[in-house]
């Protein structure tokens, strides 16, 4: 079995430059393939908690660490300029030695482009936008030579990103998402490697047969594309620990929805199911941001199991 574990944390629910500080080390020094990260303003639901910006989070990881990969799951064009964030990420991933993902998506809460007067826009449009998005990114992250190019959204006249991008290319582009119809054509076209996100294995083997189909029709070799999976977690150090976060929760209902359950080998046995279905690197959503003591046992018993 070959795949790669990392962790995934919500940036929004409660991270604050301490508990940032520690997960990041914990992840630099437990064996975690990397770290990543949402962007988001706010929860879709209130109460606010603490949401750390992520770029300057990013920063500082890239600076205080030297082995993990990190970035967004994802970042949105909908409030983040796309000539920005290819400059953001260009200079982030050279400090980094070459470290950076960049995830990048459309953007879907509601509730933070209302408080922050943000405009989402219809799904279409939307999406529209998105590509566009991913038009001036890349082009902006590839090409050395200035870069002319109009869309309905954003413009290019001669733009060109300076310093350049220490790897040929820039960072490499993530796209998340499972939508059939719009995500997964965006990806075959623009990704370096797509990440699904909350779903069973048979599900994954379905989307992933359809981003190949995709990636023939575009002329792309399949294995261009790496195939990762954000999921969540329940993990206990014991059966009485799995019981009590269960809180009454059905694993059988859980684990349908994409989230592992359970002690270390049924955690290590339902990651064996998605390495079978094609998934390389599994981001393990990890939401209590203080329980370091568990994430370690995780690392622990989980890890050396997949190494």
């Amino acid at each position: 079995m070959t795949i790669e574990v990392a962790l995934m944390v919500e940036g929004q629910n409660g991270l604050t430059w301490p508990r940032w500080q520690r997960l990041v080390q914990a992840a630099e020094d437990l064996g975690f393939v990397g770290l990543y990260r949402s962007d988001h303003f706010t929860n879709a639901n209130p109460p606010e908690k603490e949401s750390l910006e992520l770029w300057i989070s990013l920063t500082w990881l890239a600076s205080q660490t030297k082995r993990i990969e990190f970035g967004p799951l994802v970042s949105p064009v909908s409030f983040r300029h796309p000539a920005l964030t290819a400059k953001m990420a260009a200079a982030v991933d050279n400090l980094s030695g070459g470290r950076l993902q960049l995830g990048l998506g459309a953007g879907w809460q509601e509730r933070e482009h209302s408080m922050f007067g943000f405009d989402l826009l219809a799904v279409s449009p939307r999406f529209q936008r998105f590509r566009e998005g991913l038009e001036v990114i890349t082009r902006l992250l590839r090409s050395d030579k200035p870069v002319t190019w109009i869309g309905e959204y954003y413009q290019l006249r001669e733009a060109i990103l300076l310093p350049r991008p220490l790897r040929s290319g820039g960072p490499p582009i993530v796209i998340g998402g499972n939508g059939e119809r719009r995500t997964l054509p965006l990806a075959a076209r623009y990704a370096d490697e797509w990440n699904a996100v909350f779903v069973p294995p048979a599900r994954f083997a379905e989307l992933n047969a359809r981003l190949d189909t995709l990636l023939d029709a575009a002329g792309r070799p399949r294995n261009a594309v790496r195939r990762s999976l954000m999921i969540g977690s329940v993990f206990g150090r014991d059966e009485r620990e799995v019981e009590r976060l269960l809180a009454g929760r059905s694993r059988a209902q859980l684990q349908d929805r994409g989230i592992l359950v359970g002690v270390a080998d049924e955690i290590v046995e339902q990651i064996a199911a998605f390495a079978a279905v094609g998934v390389e690197r599994i981001m393990v959503q990890w939401l209590d941001l203080d329980d370091l003591d568990r994430l370690t046992a995780f690392a622990n018993r989980v890890l050396p199991q997949l190494a």
